[in-house]
């Protein structure tokens, strides 16, 4: 038995196409049944085994299916079958693999098939990208309307049919923000663990906002690139920090260590393709690229490299390539220079940088620009941050395959430990931060450093810690009326405009104004208006829903509500006192 492997957004959106209408309303209960059908796999076929007369057998390409020819299904309707498209439908949406970035070369005016960049910088959109844009933003206001309970198949094919138009209409950011909504509703469809209701309402947030800048005034960082440009970057000396395992819902694993190069800037190396957990491990003792027996995990274990000649993206990112050589070099510990420059930033200031990374387009993210570095101590109440408030350790993987929980769990127990962490902040849970890595002093004086995800901790790694009281400030926690408002937005998300409308009242925008957050009651109000919104008109006729509106209300509520946790977490982080008047 396995899973399916990755098919790529086309395919995916093509699965449904040959199917007449009456099969394509079945095609949500044939993706819950084909999700019982047993699956064989061989080193690249996939098969998947519907009956003792049926198979639908998948051919794959590097573990990817990509092309739609490379679905077969053996019944005497094949293709225009349900067992073929039960089966595509349910299988993860691949990722987008790195590669040279596609250069755009812009002609004259007289040539209307590419935007042209005015004088003043913004862009004038084609006719197919104007369409383009309508049609994504269509999708996506009508995968809000419906929610997740109300989105099947039909709706995601629709996405990545219009995020496969804007991809070719050369749109390549509002694309890859709609493949990743439709993998987000994938996950919630399948019951996966991986899903986060919060993720989904940020990427759905994102699609919507870059389709409205796209249609009101479209300038070239709404556009993005193709590929990841990939570059040559002469010598990089690095010394490692960690090693992270990555497995994602699309059905990729692998793992991705961390360094710091001489100038300062975190980089990461990965090993990621197609894979589970076990992958994951596997990869984390990949060589490093060059030639180097030095592995990816020893690398991040206090270990250093060189490498000549590696290609690197504008983002921290390092390729492969045939010229790339490395040679194993001395790293050091994370209290040594250069790494503890690291952990002598304030925690307020790694905080801001961490919140303007997340509100940057996914394709622009620098390599490491979301972790934190932090000192402090394990106490009763979670974890005292030196210079900050006391937060919360959260796994960031919950699967019982990666050793987080068990990790982080054994960790809460040594009050008193002095430890340092690399974390990510939590946007959904603002009172803890996801750890990734730690370092203490063991038990016999000599320290410690874990990587959270791969190395299983006992007892034994812990020393003996005292009871005494640690003082510590208290963790971060946003006002109840904007975590009510937060909360609004990612159940309309969930249920969709219906739910939104059978539960809305005047209580939210109230208490929002009564607390002082006037624009977020304005908000509030609109989302309630508009979700319930079903006018007649002048012959008493009850009027259609206005989708649109509706997504504008929720796309400010929820632009409104990150916006303002961002605000109040970095208060939240800053020292006591940064804040008090001269």
């Amino acid at each position: 038995m396995t899973t399916l492997p990755p098919v790529t957004a086309e395919v995916a959106a093509a699965a449904l196409e040959s199917l007449p209408t009456r099969l394509r309303k079945r095609a949500d209960s044939a993706a819950a049944k084909a999700a019982n059908w047993p699956v064989a796999a061989t080193d690249a076929t996939v098969v998947v085994r519907v009956d003792d007369a049926t198979t639908v057998t998948l051919t794959t390409t590097a573990g990817v299916v990509t092309s739609a020819e490379d679905a077969v299904c053996s019944c005497l309707l094949a293709p225009a079958c349900l067992h073929r498209a039960a089966v595509l439908t349910l299988a993860p949406l691949a990722e987008e693999t790195d590669g040279p970035e596609t250069t755009a070369v812009v002609p004259s005016d007289a040539d209307d098939s590419t935007p042209v960049p005015p004088e003043t910088g913004s862009l004038r959109l084609t006719p197919p990208q104007c369409a383009a844009v309508h049609t994504l933003r269509a999708a996506a206001t009508a995968v809000l309307a419906a929610g997740v309970t109300g989105s099947g198949a039909v709706h995601r094919a629709t996405l990545l049919h219009a995020a496969h138009s804007a991809r070719v209409a050369g749109l390549h950011r509002a694309a890859a923000a709609a493949v990743r909504v439709a993998r987000r509703l994938s996950e919630a469809g399948t019951g996966d663990p991986a899903f986060r209701l919060p993720e989904l309402a940020s990427e759905l947030a994102e699609l919507l906002t870059v389709a409205d800048g796209l249609v009101r005034a479209p300038d070239p960082d709404l556009i993005g690139t193709a590929r990841r440009a990939y570059g040559a970057n002469g010598s990089l000396r690095l010394r490692g920090l960690f090693t992270e395992p990555v497995v994602t819902a699309s059905g990729y694993a692998g793992a991705v260590t961390y360094a710091l190069a001489q100038d300062g800037r975190l980089r990461s190396l990965s090993d990621v393709a197609p894979g589970d957990a076990d992958r994951a491990r596997q990869a984390a003792g990949s060589a490093v690229p060059g030639g180097s027996a030095l592995t990816l995990r020893e690398l991040g274990d206090h270990g250093g490299a060189i490498l000549t000649d590696p290609t690197v993206s504008p983002d921290g990112r390092i390729g492969g390539g045939g010229a790339v050589r490395s040679v194993q070099a001395s790293g050091a510990r994370w209290h040594e220079e250069p790494l503890d420059t690291l952990w002598r930033r304030s925690p307020a200031d790694q905080v801001a940088v961490a919140l303007r990374w997340s509100a940057e387009p996914a394709e622009e993210r620098d390599a490491g620009g979301d972790l934190l570095f932090l000192t402090g101590t394990i106490t009763g109440g979670g974890f005292a941050v030196d210079g900050g408030p006391t937060v919360r350790l959260l796994a960031p993987d919950e699967r019982p395959e990666l050793p987080y929980v068990e990790n982080l769990r054994l960790l809460a127990g040594a009050h008193g430990l002095s430890v340092r962490l690399v974390a990510r902040l939590a946007a959904d849970r603002p009172s803890g931060v996801r750890a990734l890595a730690a370092a203490w002093p063991g038990a016999d004086g000599n320290p410690i450093r874990a990587d959270l995800g791969l190395r299983r901790l006992n007892r034994t790694h812990l020393p003996r810690t005292g009871s005494a009281v640690i003082p510590s400030t208290p963790a971060p926690a946003l006002p109840t009326e904007l975590d009510l408002l937060r909360r609004a937005v990612d159940r309309a998300v969930a249920g969709g405009r219906a739910v939104t409308a059978a539960v809305a009242d005047d209580e939210l925008p109230r208490r929002l104004a009564a607390v002082g957050l006037a624009t977020g009651a304005a908000c509030a109000r609109a989302l309630v208006d508009t979700a319930s919104d079903r006018r007649h008109d002048a012959l008493g006729r009850l009027r259609p829903a206005d989708p649109e509106a509706y997504a504008r209300a929720w796309l400010a509520s929820s632009t409104y509500a990150s916006a303002a946790t961002a605000s109040l977490l970095t208060a939240a982080w800053a020292p006591k006192g940064d804040h008090d008047p001269a």
